[in-house]
């Protein structure tokens, strides 16, 4: 989509934009931006050391805060795992002379004690150049373990409780990524206002999770929802086509917020083009209107034409290899009925490889021995439809050159940094 609100001279026309739109955040009572700026992707953002800001990383980060901004978004997100993130959040907003009220900062964190906390939650706030952050995400309850380090008493949670009563953190939530059993037991602790999570129109499991939000009146904020929910900025022409008039991008991020307890997603601006491509989901309030409720249907009905299409029910589970047999099947599913192979090939490699983030084998792994099949209410062949979905996703190519590329990059800063280290100051 051309960027139709920019002028010839570079700069964002917001009259040519829709009014941004601004919901209660759940119990921290604070009034965000349904669109949030991530702070995930910036030019050279992941290149270590992370307090080392080229040119072009803050100029991209500069540019991106500006534009945000302008068009009325006021609420940031980032993370001390983002590697430069902080820093060039920190160097933007002083050179853009932004006052501290224009803008809610969340950032995350997981440390595992009390004094890793303290100590981690001060680093953040100098790299920041904050004296607090609005909303402090413990980073990733991804598995029970995690869990039972984050909240366990005298931990890391009860830290940031005493931090916020030190006024350096205002709320605290938890991002996720977890199984649902996990997410509904982090949020009935009382302990947090706000959970990030996954939630899409093609990831629909953590419906439940977003029902007892609004039960807790905890604030909902959707982690990724163009690129982990289908990679829509790049979508099939079977998917472009079934969303027509909508995109993709409209079509899902309209599909989150038609749920009243969601309250912002997480983008990641980090080029002009994508502020009128994401501004676009923008619709006044009213998700779905009349006019796109068409568009749901289609996709809806699309479903019942996907041969042995999995209800990712999760009846399956576990499974003795640790293949997550739902994930794997739901790929399928919008391979299937969606055309969506580019988007199952980049999920489906990152199996093995992202630990706790991204859990399970191959499904190659499968040693047919036929535990998850009296469990499928829907009777599928399970084994065979593993098989088939492997060979049609997996890509040993693309595998080894992330490992290469990364190998090659880890090596590159290492001479990098002691070439810096030897050069005069």
């Amino acid at each position: 989509m051309p960027d139709t609100a920019t002028t010839q001279t570079g700069i964002m026309d917001t009259t040519a934009l829709p009014p941004m739109e601004y919901r209660r955040f759940g119990r921290t009572n604070e009034s965000i931006s349904v669109l949030t700026l991530g702070g995930m992707r910036f030019e050279q953002g992941w290149d270590a050391p992370r307090d080392y800001l080229p040119k072009a990383a803050l100029d991209n980060c500069i540019d991106t805060t500006r534009r945000a901004l302008a068009c009325g978004i006021n609420h940031i997100e980032t993370a001390h795992g983002y590697v430069k993130s902080e820093h060039l959040y920190g160097a933007a907003l002083k050179e853009l002379g932004t006052p501290r009220s224009a803008y809610k900062m969340m950032t995350k964190g997981a440390p595992m004690t009390a004094d890793d906390t303290r100590r981690l939650v001060e680093d953040q706030l100098k790299a920041l150049r904050l004296d607090y952050v609005d909303f402090y995400g413990w980073h990733g309850i991804n598995n029970q373990e995690r869990l039972d380090a984050a909240v366990q008493s005298g931990g890391p949670v009860e830290t940031l409780h005493r931090l916020r009563e030190e006024g350096l953190v205002r709320h605290i939530g938890f991002s996720t990524h977890a199984p649902l059993d996990i997410i509904l037991a982090a949020m009935r602790t009382g302990l947090f206002d706000f959970v990030n999570l996954h939630y899409y129109y093609f990831f629909q499991r953590n419906r439940e999770a977003i029902r007892l939000a609004g039960e807790l009146d905890m604030g909902v904020l959707i982690i990724s929802p163009n690129d982990k929910g289908g990679q829509l900025w790049n979508p099939s022409p079977k998917l472009t086509s079934l969303c027509s008039p909508l995109t993709p991008v409209q079509f899902n991020g309209r599909f989150c917020l038609s749920h009243p307890e969601i309250t912002t997603l997480t983008m990641g601006f980090h080029a002009p083009e994508h502020f009128p491509q994401n501004l676009a989901i923008l619709n006044g309030g009213n998700y779905f209107t009349p006019e796109d409720e068409p568009v749901r249907e289609k996709m809806d009905a699309q479903t019942a034409r996907i041969p042995d299409y999995c209800t990712v029910c999760n009846e399956c589970l576990p499974c003795p290899e640790n293949i997550n047999i739902p994930e794997v099947l739901r790929f399928r599913n919008m391979l299937e009925g969606y055309g969506m192979r580019s988007f199952g090939k980049y999920r489906y490699n990152m199996l093995q490889s992202k630990g706790h983030w991204f859990p399970g084998e191959f499904a190659n792994r499968c040693t047919e021995c036929g535990d998850c099949l009296p469990r499928c209410p829907e009777e599928l062949n399970i084994p065979k439809l593993l098989f088939q979905t492997h060979a049609r996703l997996y890509s040993p190519l693309r595998i080894w050159k992330g490992r290469i590329t990364n190998w090659l990059e880890v090596a590159w800063l290492g001479v990098r940094n002691r070439l810096r280290g030897l050069s005069p100051r």
